[in-house]
């Protein structure tokens, strides 16, 4: 069997919204991505806006660094000004994300009703009429699920015709007073969800039990299922279910509904018809816009309003609070609001309206806007304005005019692009406020959105407002849609501001949006390819990429609109190499930046003896200190002379190379010192390094002369960890001498120690007491040591009398540590080699984190926080690690890339980075070397650097390499590189670049002899029926002012050296670009020459009325002479062939054969064509197909072929030569929507595997031997798989780089080569499929299983019924699963989560000798590492 691996997390936003969720962080917002579900707070930060190109050239050429790093201009001290203005910025920070095992279909936000008792609770709704109820757990930092709500039962499905749940939309909304919610599942069932409010149940508050008795007692043991329980303290009373035909009977086919505000009961509309809405059958205005409001109580209805003859193309129902109130309704081509009393007004917004209703409308049909699919939200509440965002991402501005209560009329304007009206470049899913001019706008088809908008404002009052810290807050006490005192751009941002017309300043140019924040997305995902990484022939950049970039790299087309881009993905960091030297004798590498010292002559008398005129951070490094190791093994150090991008030797100072070889260098007492850790001693130099202390490793009382193991620097303490087991604590003094600390508490000094590290606490989590709200947190130093126990020991310097904290089951690795851990006795433990608590993150947000790394370079990570404690609770009962999910696994060292006679280096310490191209990081050395990355809006992620085994690795901060790093591999080679700043790491886990193309690109392919990407883009162009048709004369009369559009193709040849467009093909009109591959064809027929040309396949439509015809493209790329100063240009795309394809489309193309022949899908018909030396494919061979094919795919060189119709499921055939012929095999049983289809080799067998509209992944096989077969002509279904919402709508079939010890060829020497599926869906997941042995899938359905009981999973859910499929879909072919199913990969990425305890208990039951075997087989199925070639 196989297992199912998801490499990349879904990046399409379908949900979010804004809540005060954890409290003490103001707004939160919640973001759904089908299945991860991400809570962000905001932080406002202070950044520089984007100048225009003039302004930015003036600012280029009037600014530069002098030697000392301070900013000075050319022009004078006044030209300073000239520099970029600042505003304050609102930026998304992850505080926590889940994975769940369902897919997310709606979000509600449920306050709570006890003010000041936490957080408000979060409503999910999830496919097939699931809810849950979450709210966040303080105290163990996650999700703590309040109750769950299923409505599948088969009694609510109403008729025995009725289709299944998951073909109807299902939504979600709440009262806005948090009354209750409604789940909208079915054909006509709405599902109620009371929540008790602060004023219920007051009459067991005021029982008087001498009055009425004896207080009834609670029963804990009867709760049930939707919350019927008796349980007082639950927030919600029991739901039920309301049929719409109940409460109405016009409710027939219900369209959308909304609970609305200025209610006192819960009140909803809905917007319904009698009948199904239609234009073909000449239907208008038979909508009903009616309110009922809910008695919960009773559980009944009141109809308190109706407006009927609305038109049939409204879609959502938007509720709008004071002073507007009412409901507005959204139609495809006008936008109506109807009051509370039933009073209706309405704009049209296109031609079409007059066309699709009588319904008085006044006129706005000049705008020619497009309202399917747009997003509306309240802007400004108190100026009754609302923003919209159509499909396209243009956005307008609604303002209603208000007489008194009464509403008299609406204006739509469209936002001009100078106002930022041009912003957003994609459709927009959902949009949520999270400030008063703070907007978040989810989408896709591209990444999100963070924007804002302002007033203009004078030069002065932009300055004033520069000091202000804004608050992002929202009040609990008032609705998202009416709170307004936390406007981002107030000049007084506790007053109340006055109310601002945003139309109004549109109008005179006022106003504008910027971009605040962007959320990264690879959705959806329209095609992939790989290709090999270029540069220009004989280039420097291509010299110094030599063996630090990847063989391949897989290429995207992603994004819809003008939003489509190529995105770029490779699996480890390719490094910007800056300079690369040989440098074999390199051991270690410490840049530092010292003060210059001043001469006593002018030092004061407080000593000092540094100049101390300004801030050092940020300063160039000066000096690097190398440690070398000769030939002989013998170790010496060496100090150089940074330059802009190298360095070179320094000589004439007091450093002394045959001191020995160095283990920690930095920089002390306010970069006054040099600080260079030996073996064997400390020793200091001056800015200028001259020598001045040497401090020995002598200890007066036993006189042994320990050696130093490893050290830590923290301004101004130092940490040596020596080969005795003992620590070494010294202290730099305001004279700059270096003198140890007294070690008071016994156990420091009778405590065997095998590692430790100093930390700068700056952000206040490892403060004795949390920092007020507004407060800078204290600085401190703290040190943590782990003994040989395995302990934890926290001390907070200088106070060494005792530790704050001590955890003894550090080496049991649980999910959860705290001071009161206890593991059960006799559980196993893990050795751990090094402990390193560092800061991770970005510009905008850091958090501290620790991070253990095992014997086999393994890494657990491990975040703090803090819990709220009892007064007088000493700091450890406050403070917590939780374990973070890493399931990225380290490649031993023969894995490396190493010879045997390779003498590997000895323990290599973790480094600590503190600005890596804006990272705060970490650096792994050893045969895999990683930085541990973390962004303000990802999770921690540990991301490998392409190359070999590193043994030496610095920060490197020059003028020519700004916050760059060097490092030597174990090949001699030293780089000085950079981490490139155009790509994007933690928010997939992969390294991501992103080129935009701005239309819309549906296919892509690798041309390997000119090493280009040829994409198949189309563009919306407005359609005309053909004027010349003789047998529709009428069409020659027609005259349409708003017109519909059709795509146009346009083939485009991109260079991957600038990633720039270098030639193009437009198609004709109307005619659709569907397929583009790269085919291996015989172009000669007499020398039997092959090439590598491009094959595109189009479709041309020209209305219903007229037939589909196609065009088969086949290009070759010449080279011609390349443009003046464009060397890139060197390339053009050339014609060879082009054949007519009269009946159908062009829908998928292949190779077949070993010929050089095509594989052609056209219309009906699957046909075999040949390319002659006249530019024509001759037909050599076909076969009839259903309806619509959606792929066709050919096992390379076997002749086997695949395809798959959009009605018809599966054919698998075959194609054979000597006769041309293609003969049918098998096809599948039942009639599956298929979208992609392709093969699987597992050793000698060979699987089908196919992908439905509804997300299943179905295994098929042919076996002619089978009884129930009939001969082969029916496909054997082995088993189908639930993928959720990530249907792999296109698939690539891999080689795996390293052999798995799992595939069941592992010992037939003469099989093929193990493979793999890469599938692409369109939410942005990349995941793969994998094949596995017998005994291998044994052992991982076993785990599987025990995981799955063992772990928990969030909101109630299920991950084994996640991955069935569903009811409605029947087996595709001939039953003869026998009971299997494909192993989720997802499951298994858990096993990291556990204990070491819990992995080796899970690890014997599944039939594993240990954890280790696991992880052994793991790390060909989890993640990337069989694919290390990308």
């Amino acid at each position: 069997m196989q297992c199912y691996t998801e490499l990349t997390p879904p990046t399409a936003v379908t949900h979010s919204l804004s809540l005060q969720f954890i409290p003490g962080q103001g707004t939160n917002l919640a973001v759904a991505k089908t299945s991860l579900l991400q809570i962000f707070r905001t932080k406002i930060v202070s950044t520089e806006l984007e100048l225009s190109g003039g302004a930015a050239r003036r600012k280029s050429t009037a600014v530069a660094n002098d030697d000392d790093g301070l900013e000075v201009s050319f022009l004078g001290g006044d030209s300073l000004a000239t520099k970029a203005d600042r505003a304050d910025t609102a930026k998304l920070v992850l505080v926590a994300e889940f994975t769940l095992p369902g897919t997310i279909t709606g979000l509600a936000r449920i306050k709570n009703p006890n003010k000041g008792a936490g957080g408000d609770a979060l409503l999910m709704a999830f496919k097939d009429a699931k809810l849950a109820l979450v709210e966040w757990d303080s105290e163990r930092h996650t999700l703590r699920t309040v109750s769950i709500h299923y409505y599948e039962q088969d009694e609510l499905q109403g008729s025995p015709w009725a289709i299944s749940l998951n073909h109807y939309a299902n939504f979600l909304v709440a009262d806005p007073g948090s009354r209750c919610a409604a789940l909208r599942f079915g054909a006509r069932n709405l599902a109620i969800l009371p929540f008790k409010q602060a004023d219920e149940d007051i009459d067991i508050g005021d029982w008087d039990e001498e009055l009425d008795g004896p207080r009834p007692v609670k029963d804990l043991s009867s709760a049930v299922i939707n919350g019927a329980s008796n349980i007082e303290n639950t927030p919600y009373s029991p739901s039920f279910v309301l049929r719409l035909s109940n409460l109405d009977p016009n409710l027939l086919h219900p369209v959308h509904m909304a609970f609305l505000h200025e209610y006192r009961e819960p009140t909803f509309g809905i917007l319904s018809s009698t009948m199904a809405a239609s234009n073909s059958l000449g239907r208008k205005d038979h909508f009903t816009y009616m309110v009922f409001t809910l008695d919960l109580q009773q559980k009944a209805s009141t109809t308190i309003l109706s407006v009927s003859g609305l038109p049939q193309d409204l879609f959502r129902v938007v509720p709008l609070p004071a002073p507007v109130g009412g409901a507005l309704l959204i139609g495809f081509n006008e936008l109506i609001h109807i009051d509370q009393s039933g009073k209706a007004n309405g704009v049209a917004v296109n031609p079409l309206a007059r066309q699709t209703t009588t319904f008085g409308l006044i006129d706005q049909t000049h705008l020619n806007i497009r309202l399917e699919g747009c997003i509306i939200d309240v802007l400004t509440a108190d100026a009754g304005e609302l923003l919209v965002i159509m499909n396209d991402g243009r956005m307008a501005l609604v303002a209603f005019r208000i007489d008194g209560r009464t509403v008299s009329g609406l204006d739509l304007r469209i936002l001009p692009s100078e106002a930022g009206g041009s912003l957003i470049t994609s459709r927009v899913t959902c949009l949520s406020r999270l400030g008063r001019t703070v907007l978040f706008a989810g989408s896709d088809e591209g990444d999100s959105l963070v924007f804002g908008w302002a007033k203009g404002q004078g030069q002065t009052t932009k300055r004033k407002s520069r000091s202000h810290d804004l608050d992002m807050d929202l009040d609990d006490d008032e609705d998202l849609e009416e709170e307004d005192d936390d406007d981002l751009y107030s000049e007084e941002p506790k007053a109340r501001q006055q109310t601002v017309s945003v139309a109004a300043s549109a109008k005179s140019g006022d106003v504008s949006f910027r971009i605040h924040d962007r959320l990264l997305s690879i959705a959806p995902i329209q095609g992939m390819t790989h290709g090999e990484p270029t540069w220009f022939p004989k280039s420097e950049e291509e010299r110094n990429s030599e063996g630090v970039h990847s063989d391949l790299q897989l290429v995207c087309a992603v994004g819809k609109g003008k939003s489509s881009s190529l995105a770029i993905v490779n699996r480890a960091i390719q490094p910007r190499i800056v300079g690369r030297f040989e440098f074999p004798e390199a051991r270690g590498f410490w840049t530092v930046y010292a003060k210059k010292p001043v001469p006593k002559s002018l030092q004061g008398d407080k000593g000092g003896g540094v100049s101390n005129d300004h801030d050092t951070t940020g300063q160039y490094d000066k000096f690097m200190i190398v440690a070398k190791v000769d030939l002989d093994g013998y170790g010496t150090s060496d100090v150089y002379a940074l330059t802009a991008a190298g360095f070179e030797s320094l000589t004439g100072t007091e450093f002394e190379p045959a001191a020995g070889l160095t283990v920690e260098a930095g920089t002390m007492g306010k970069d006054g010192r040099i600080i260079q850790v030996l073996k064997s001693e400390v020793r200091c130099y001056d800015g200028n390094l001259g020598l001045a202390q040497i401090l020995p490793m002598l200890d007066e009382e036993t006189g042994q002369e320990p050696r130093v193991n490893s050290a830590s620097i923290a301004d101004p303490y130092l940490l040596l960890v020596r080969d005795d087991s003992s620590v070494f604590i010294a202290q730099i003094d305001n004279n700059l001498e270096l003198e140890e600390v007294e070690k008071e508490d016994k156990t420091l000094t009778s405590t065997k120690w095998l590692t430790g590290c100093l930390y700068v606490n700056k952000n206040g989590i490892f403060a004795e007491e949390a920092p007020k709200k507004g407060a800078s947190p204290k600085e401190s130093i703290l040190m943590f040591l782990l003994s040989a126990s395995g302990a934890l020991h926290i001390y907070r310097l200088p106070d060494l009398t005792r530790s704050i904290y001590v955890a003894e089951g550090l080496s049991y690795i649980p999910p959860g540590l705290s001071a009161d851990y206890a593991a059960r006795k006799g559980t196993l433990k893990e050795l751990v080699s090094e402990i390193l608590v560092a800061d991770l993150g970005d510009s905008t947000s850091k958090s501290p984190h620790l991070i253990l790394r095992h014997l086999n370079n393994d890494l657990t990570i491990y975040q703090p926080f803090r819990v709220k404690a009892d007064a007088g609770s000493p700091f450890s009962k406050s403070l917590f690690f939780q374990k973070l999910p890493n399931s990225t696994f380290a490649k031993p060292p023969i894995e490396s890339g190493q010879d045997d006679t390779t003498e590997l280096p000895k323990f290599i310490p973790m480094r600590r980075c503190n600005n890596i191209s804006g990272y705060s990081t970490v650096f792994l050395p050893g045969p895999s070397p990683s930085f541990v990355v973390k962004s303000a809006k990802s999770s921690t992620r540990v991301l490998e650097l392409q190359g070999s085994f590193v043994h030496a690795m610095s920060s490197f901060h020059t003028e020519g390499c700004e916050n760059g790093f060097i490092y030597a591999d174990i090949h001699g080679i030293a780089r000085v590189a950079q981490i490139p700043s155009d790509c994007s790491y933690g928010e997939t886990g992969v390294s991501v670049k992103k080129v935009n193309i701005g239309e819309d690109v549906d296919a892509v392919a690798y041309h390997p002899p000119s090493q280009g990407y040829v994409v198949g883009c189309n563009i919306a162009e407005p359609f005309e029926l053909p004027k010349d048709d003789d047998y529709h004369k009428e069409w020659a009369r027609e005259t349409l002012a708003f017109k519909p559009t059709l795509d146009k193709g346009v083939l485009k040849l991109i260079s991957p050296i600038t990633w720039t467009v270098i030639d193009s093909f437009n198609m004709e009109s109307c005619e659709t670009i569907l397929c583009v591959e790269t085919l291996n064809l015989e172009v000669s027929e007499s020398t039997n020459e092959r090439r590598q040309l491009i094959a595109v396949g189009t479709a041309r439509s020209k209305g219903e009325d007229l037939p589909t015809r196609g065009h088969v493209y086949v290009f070759d790329i010449a080279d011609v002479i390349p443009e003046a100063g464009r060397p890139e240009t060197s390339k053009k795309l050339k014609l060879l062939a082009k054949e007519d394809i009269p009946r159908g489309a062009v829908t998928a193309l292949s190779e077949v054969g070993t010929q050089g022949l095509m594989l052609v899908a056209q219309g009906q018909k699957c046909m075999v064509r040949g390319l002659k030396e006249d530019g024509t494919l001759l037909p050599v061979a076909f076969m009839d197909m259903n309806c619509y094919v959606t792929s066709v795919k050919e096992l390379p060189g076997t002749g086997l072929c695949l395809m798959s119709d959009a009605f018809k499921g599966v054919w698998f055939t075959g194609y054979t030569e000597e006769p041309y012929k293609m003969m049918l095999f098998g096809k599948s049983t039942s009639n599956l929507e298929v979208l992609n289809a392709d093969f699987l080799p597992d050793g000698n067998e060979l699987f089908i595997v196919a992908s439905d509209a509804d997300g299943h992944l179905h295994i098929l096989q042919f076996d002619p031997e089978h009884p129930k077969s009939l001969q082969g002509h029916l496909l054997l279904h082995k088993t189908t798989f639930n993928t959720g919402a990530h249907n792999p709508t296109s698939s690539k079939l891999l080689p795996l780089a390293i052999p798995s010890p799992n595939a069941n060829n592992s010992s037939q020497p003469d099989s093929p080569p193990p493979q793999a599926l890469l599938f692409a869906s369109p939410t942005g997941v990349l995941a793969t499929l994998r094949p596995l042995s017998e005994a291998a899938y044994r052992r991982l359905s076993s785990l599987a299983g025990q995981l799955t009981t063992s772990l928990p999973h969030h909101a109630g859910l299920n991950p084994k019924g996640y991955r069935m499929p569903l009811i409605s879909c029947p087996p595709s072919g001939v039953d003869a699963g026998v009971g299997r199913s494909i192993v989720d990969g997802s499951i298994l990425e858990r096993f990291t989560e556990l204990g070491a305890g819990r992995r080796g208990e899970m690890a014997g039951r599944a039939g594993y000798g240990s954890a280790s075997g696991v992880r052994s087989e793991l790390e060909g199925i989890i993640g990337w590492g069989s694919f290390g070639y990308f």
